[in-house]
């Protein structure tokens, strides 16, 4: 019994040692840049065909690694949405904004070594294979995203909903980039990062996107938006990825 046990805890360590390693050479490579033997050997592995005994495919890992963090980002921001809503007061932009930015950090846990590879692996994901990135996400991971965008053209000044929109595509790359920076510095062991490890620097990060959400539009533009209220094409991922 006690064999079977640690037979079977060896293999989960295994698969989860194959998905770490991938995840943090994707984050630095792209998908297109790692062999399934850089990751095999990343993993330390002995065996060259653990990867497709697990997975099947690098695309299938792939698809399982975009899942895992989306779910999680997800379901904690739907979890402070629900409690923001059940509070007794009238909600702003800033408090979508914190929904927005805090759920998407700290995936590793107290594994701050990982902290982590994934924002990095979607964002160079969803710029050079989209299609795969939307597919992964199986059109059910970014519920948290797009409910906090509700109520963010609810409370956001009054504006044409282009303007809106369009404001929404900057705040998905300021999102997807900064906190790329973020993890990035926080793995890196090599000198210190005292504006990464700083608390305040994701309190004043969560304020400029509220300011640039609530800034005064140029009454100029978007002259003939109320005509065609166009919408970005897709709203991915769960950090906010918008392909337009």
């Amino acid at each position: 019994m006690q064999k079977t046990q640690g037979k079977a805890q060896g293999k989960a360590n295994a698969r989860e040692q194959i998905k770490l390693a991938a995840r943090r050479l994707f984050a630095i490579s792209g998908i297109d840049g790692v062999t399934v033997r850089q990751i095999v050997d990343a993993a330390e592995q002995k065996n060259h065909g653990s990867l497709t005994y697990y997975f099947g495919t690098k695309e299938a890992l792939v698809r399982e690694l975009v899942a895992d963090g989306a779910k999680l980002i997800d379901e904690r921001r739907n979890a402070m949405l629900d409690k923001l809503e059940n509070e007794e007061r009238i909600l702003s932009v800033r408090d979508i904004v914190e929904a927005l930015v805090f759920p998407a950090i700290g995936l590793a846990g107290e594994k701050q070594d990982e902290e982590d590879t994934y924002t990095r692996f979607i964002s160079m994901l969803a710029m050079n294979h989209g299609g795969l990135f939307m597919d992964a996400l199986e059109k059910r991971w970014n519920s948290g995203y797009l409910r906090a965008l509700q109520h963010l053209r609810h409370l956001m000044p009054d504006m044409p909903e282009a303007a809106k929109n369009q404001r929404f595509v900057f705040m998905g790359a300021y999102l997807s980039s900064v906190l790329s920076l973020r993890e990035a510095a926080l793995t890196d062991r090599s000198r210190p990062h005292p504006t990464w490890h700083s608390p305040d620097t994701l309190i004043h990060f969560v304020q400029t996107i509220t300011v640039m959400l609530e800034a005064p539009l140029d009454p100029k533009l978007f002259e003939n938006a109320g005509r065609k209220q166009t919408r970005p094409r897709k709203i991915v991922g769960s950090i906010g990825m918008i392909l337009d």
